[in-house]
């Protein structure tokens, strides 16, 4: 019986612990890696021999050509796609709330968010360049083209590649963002009950969503939006693969001077990160002085007792948006698949002239190490994120105190500071401690991305258990532990698979991280496919990227399919 008191004592302890272990793990990472970014920047890099704080890393940064075409591209690519993506984010949610089609919508854009970025930008550049599918698509019957013509996408000098890639990206992510708080039951109910009262007193539904429904989500909107808009800001990947490179953004600069094999380059990195940061920062205040405006601009509409804005142009613009945008999609993973398995493809042919495996055969004779590293990385990372989650949710129950807001800001702190800024701080870290575990810095920068996809994943569902089951367990004798792993565990089995399902994503996805952390040692999938789109041959890469959606993509038909197996045979 006291062995029995004793585990059940230490399980307590050890949950309790758990909420301060999770938001230190991303706490410490990020506020180090800031740091330690930010010596080197003023001039103390013990690795290079250089202990004396200075401003050279600044100096060398102001005199490096075209730095105010790089600030302004990532500053026109981070703000332009941000609010592309958020405005029709908002009226797609006006025009289908309270409608089936929100939910066929839903449907259609979830498999988007797991396609990784450098997979989702390869697939874009296939479609947007000067002999891509669109161009076939109206060639020659309606351009009279019978040679590729020169065409400024992708790598365009303003950056509309990127924001086109960005916006495809991050408009899912927004969307399923917004259904989920939509999905809250209280919250849900309330807001759909105000929506049709609205309605019934003579408002058009989409001025009644304007009305009563926005102002009520967009403050839980607002840390997705500015996740959003951080990374979009200082994307690695996209702008790699679609952005123009004389000069690229700040963010790709900042990674071809840290891996330069000039090392004292990296004080320039240095200084250029904390210049990113600086730039991040300056866009999220940007957006909170927008929303002022708006604020000031709209608040009087919201009173002003119209219930007629054009309803019909703006609902018709929105259908016409959104097929588009399907449309847009749908062709780039087409015209992905198609490069994959194309033979001879000549211009202005719509199809190839011929279909092959061989390009998938070449592939798969040197894709065993890259995809070992993808998948030990990746379930490593996204189980441990899992397991600290859970215990950490079970926290908030055994206490009865649920995380401050304070905390779900720390949740997202690696989201809303630039990865680029921190992770240099980490690798000038490990260098300092002389680190040569590539494998397992890897996998504990890879978490840092992963928690808070896990943690935002799975809390709701978590904490929608109903308690009265807990209670009876243990008022028959069951421990905590008992309690955890044979009743709530249970009721959570599809959860907890889409949660992983969706950390694995994450994981699979990462370029940077991988690349930085691992010291460019550790090969996956996403590195390569980077690499190869930057040089190697469109089927190559098309096969690469492919591999990149099938991973995450197979991840979440285990998640949908094993919790119908498992079910359907305890029934059976």
């Amino acid at each position: 019986m006291s062995k029995v008191l004793h585990s059940a004592d230490l399980f307590s302890r050890l949950v309790k612990v758990t909420p301060y272990c999770l938001l230190a793990l991303l706490t410490i990472p990020v506020l180090g890696g800031l740091m330690g970014v930010m010596l080197p920047a003023f001039g103390w890099a013990p690795a290079l021999n250089k202990t004396n704080m200075s401003l050279a890393g600044f100096n060398v940064l102001w005199d490096t050509p075209g730095l105010s075409q790089m600030i302004g591209l990532s500053i026109r690519t981070g703000l332009i796609s941000t609010l592309i993506a958020f405005a029709l984010m908002i009226i797609m949610l006006a025009a289908f709330f309270n409608s089936v089609w929100l939910k066929r919508i839903e449907y259609v854009l979830s498999p988007i968010l797991v396609i990784p970025h450098a997979a989702a930008a390869i697939a874009v550049s296939f479609l947007i360049a000067p002999s891509g599918l669109f161009t076939r698509l109206f060639s020659p019957w309606l351009t009279g083209w019978q040679l590729a013509p020169e065409g400024s996408l992708p790598y365009d000098a303003f950056g509309w590649s990127i924001i086109i890639g960005l916006v495809l990206k991050e408009l899912p992510f927004l969307l399923l963002i917004a259904l989920g708080i939509l999905a809250q039951p209280e919250l849900g109910k309330k807001l759909r009950m105000q929506h049709q009262i609205a309605i019934n007193l003579g408002y058009y539904p989409m001025v009644a969503f304007f009305k009563v429904v926005l102002p009520n989500l967009y403050p839980l909107l607002r840390l997705p939006i500015f996740a959003v808009l951080a990374y979009a800001s200082a994307s690695v990947e996209m702008t790699l693969i679609l952005g123009p490179n004389t000069p690229p953004t700040l963010a790709v600069a900042i990674m071809h001077w840290f891996n330069d094999v000039d090392l004292t380059l990296r004080i320039k990195a240095s200084a250029g990160a904390l210049l990113q940061l600086a730039i991040t920062v300056g866009l999220l205040l940007i957006w909170l002085l927008l929303e002022k405006i708006s604020a000031m601009i709209f608040s009087q509409s919201l009173i002003n007792g119209r219930r007629h804005y054009a309803h019909q142009l703006v609902r018709a613009f929105t259908y016409i948006v959104t097929c588009v945008i399907l449309v847009f999609i749908a062709a780039a993973l087409i015209g992905l698949v198609f490069w994959s398995v194309a033979g001879y493809w000549r211009f202005p042919d719509t199809l190839p002239s011929s279909l092959v495996l061989l390009h998938f055969e070449n592939a798969f004779t040197h894709i065993y190490t890259p995809l070992f590293n993808t998948l030990v990385v990746g379930v490593v990372s996204s189980g441990f994120a899992t397991i600290l989650v859970l215990l950490c949710l079970e926290a908030e129950q055994i206490t009865a105190k649920p995380l401050a807001k304070w905390a779900l800001l720390i949740i997202y702190l690696p989201l809303l500071v630039p990865s680029i800024a921190f992770l240099f701080g980490i690798v000038w870290l490990q260098q300092l401690l002389n680190s040569q575990h590539a494998f397992f810095n890897v996998i504990f920068v890879h978490l840092l991305f992963v928690l808070p996809y896990v943690f935002l994943s799975i809390a709701d569902s978590y904490r929608r258990l109903d308690p009265r089951l807990a209670r009876v367990a243990a008022s028959l004798g069951s421990s905590p532990w008992k309690v955890f792993i044979q009743v709530k565990l249970p009721q959570l089995f599809a959860p907890i698979l889409i949660a992983m399902a969706l950390g694995l994503a994450i994981s699979f996805g990462q370029y940077l991280s991988t690349q930085l952390a691992g010291g460019g040692r550790i090969a996956t999938i996403t590195t390569e496919a980077v690499t190869l789109a930057n040089g190697a041959s469109r089927r190559t890469s098309a096969v690469y990227a492919i591999l990149q959606m099938g991973l995450p993509l197979l991840g979440f038909i285990l998640a949908w399919g094993l919790p119908r197996y498992v079910f359907n045979n305890k029934q059976a």
